[in-house]
């Protein structure tokens, strides 16, 4: 999971088009532990989430230790599509210019790749819409994840709510999210998240941390 892969990632995720935009349900979950890989889930988009329920979910333990991923190219590496325009803490500013369109779109990314497990990393990238009246978060997940479990958020040890898998793709499956006041709110003020995630339904969750620096004037710094 070098830069190319995770760039062609963040572009797929910034170019994808917004399916559905859920807000974060509330739901409870059982604490993530350490877990061992088994045989991919099948990749088909799990339903739409159901109506929000009080959480109760423990703050997670992370399943295993996770490191940034490079976001910018080595000296003398090829031109990769995409161009890193600025970074703000854990966040870069990524830009590309799709086919056909007259401004470049821009995205503000991290990855996380677990150093035990290297074939388990997320991309999570935030974006606004077109017409700029939407903000949403987008969170690549490797294909064989458990789509009908969907993912939990927490922020600083709280359980900030549930999504769902919306599609799969060649890079991956993901989860997507309008982010609301509350939660932009949350994501600005706090410090550390945690993505939890199975990868099958005999497995408990396993917790994928990103660091939250940067976060605010990151946003701030998109177009």
């Amino acid at each position: 999971m070098g830069r190319p892969y995770r760039l062609r990632a963040c572009l797929a995720l910034m170019l994808a088009g917004a399916v559905a935009l859920p807000a974060l349900a509330q739901q409870p979950g059982p604490r993530p532990t350490p877990n061992t890989p088994s045989a991919p889930a099948p990749s088909a988009p799990a339903p739409a989430p159901s109506a929000p329920a009080p959480s109760t979910g423990a703050a997670p333990k992370t399943g295993q230790n996770a490191q940034q991923a490079p976001q910018s190219p080595a000296p003398g590496s090829p031109a990769q599509p995409g161009n890193v325009k600025e970074n703000h803490g854990a966040w870069s500013i990524i830009c590309d210019k799709p086919a056909g369109a007259s401004v470049e779109q821009c995205a503000m990314m991290q990855n996380v790749i677990a150093e035990d497990r290297p074939e388990v990393g997320l991309s999570v990238v935030v974006l606004k819409t077109a017409d700029r009246k939407a903000r949403i978060l987008r969170i690549l997940a490797p294909l064989g994840v458990l789509l009908k479990d969907g993912m939990e958020l927490y922020v600083d040890s709280n359980n900030i709510g549930r999504a769902y898998f919306t599609r799969c793709f060649s890079e991956g499956c993901y989860v997507e999210v309008e982010i609301d006041d509350e939660l932009m709110r949350i994501l600005r003020a706090g410090k550390n998240a945690v993505f939890a995630l199975r990868e099958s339904a005999d497995q408990d969750r396993v917790g994928i941390p990103i660091e939250l620096n940067g976060f605010g004037p990151g946003y701030d710094a998109l177009p």
